[in-house]
Parts: C-alpha cells; structure tokens; sequence
C-alpha cells in the first residue's frame, strides 16, 4: 500500500492503518529503536508507542514523507527511553556517536538555542545536499539510524577505517561550513 492510502487510513481513524504502517514499515522503525536502545524488547516498545504516537499526530500532522516522519517518533521515543535508563545503563557505541558531533553541535534549552538548532539543522541540511549521495547516506546511517561502523562499511563493501575517515572528513568539513555561515561552536 502506498503512503498516501495509508495516511488517509489514519484520517479515516481506520484502525487498519496501524497494521499497514507495522506492514511497511515495522523494520525501519525497529531498526532505528534498536541502533540506539540495543534492546530488543525496548526496541519493539518503541515501535508500538511510534505507532500509537502516529494515531495521535495524523490528524492533524499531514506527514510529507511518512518513512521520515515516524523515524522522527521512534527516534525521539528511543531517546527518550535511553535518557531514562542512561543513568543505570550505558550504550558506549551510542554515545561514541553523539560525542562525535558534541564538538561541532550543542543542544538547545533556550527558546533562542532552539531556534539557534532549528537554523544549524538547515545548514547541515544545505551542506548535505552540497555531498556525494553516497557521503550523504554514510553520514545519515550513522548519525540518524545510528548505524555502527562496521553495518555501513558492510553495506557498502568499505573497510572501517574508510568509513571512519569518511565520517572524519564529513565532520571536519561541517564544522569549517558552519564556522563560515556564523554559528558560534
């Protein structure tokens, strides 16, 4: 089913569109819970409270591209998830990922740091669009999917260490881009 049908079953409140999206898309959402909690029963938690989230925002959100959208759920509920068990549990390789980017971004607490990261998302957005796809795809693995280094140097038959130095020079270029366009690091 495509994501148009889908989305009107949720304006329809029909009770089908969550297995439909579960369907289509249960893998993905999985997949980005697990990279990030390393958990499967917290994993398939998050994958239902997503589409429990997406029955309580579609109406009245009108997703543009649903794949994009309940990533953005599961993600946040992961992380959610994550905060609160960090305290008690570790998941070294995630905040390997995050300590990653620390350098280059900060988080926002302010209404003016928050529009500060809505503006340096933009940027990285552009600066994105600026690199190969496959730099692109690399960088949203690990940073968004929160892939590890060894599934992306696998899926595209890469050593490790290219896929490090790629993430390396993809980091040390955003920093200098967004250095140039006056966000303070």
């Amino acid at each position: 089913m495509d994501d148009k049908k889908i989305i009107d079953l949720y304006f329809n409140r029909d009770e089908s569109a969550i297995p439909e999206t579960s369907s289509k898309y249960g893998r993905l959402i999985n997949s980005i819970a697990y990279n990030i909690l390393k958990n499967i029963t917290d994993s398939e938690e998050c994958e239902n409270d997503t589409y429990y989230a997406a029955w309580n925002q579609i109406p009245p959100q009108i997703p543009r591209c649903l794949p994009a959208f309940l990533g953005r759920i599961t993600r946040n509920i992961a992380l959610n998830k994550y905060d609160y068990y960090s305290a008690a549990m570790r998941n070294r390789e995630f905040e390997t990922e995050l300590s990653e980017l620390e350098n280059i971004l900060s988080g926002g607490e302010t209404p003016e740091e928050k529009y500060e990261a809505r503006e340096v998302a933009e940027f990285i957005s552009h600066f994105l669009k600026t690199k190969s796809l496959t730099k692109r795809v690399i960088f949203v693995k690990r940073y968004w999917y929160s892939d590890s280094i060894s599934k992306i140097a696998k899926d595209y038959k890469f050593s490790e260490s290219k896929v490090k130095s790629i993430l390396m020079r993809l980091r040390n270029e955003l920093k200098i881009y967004l250095e140039r366009q006056g966000i303070r690091l």
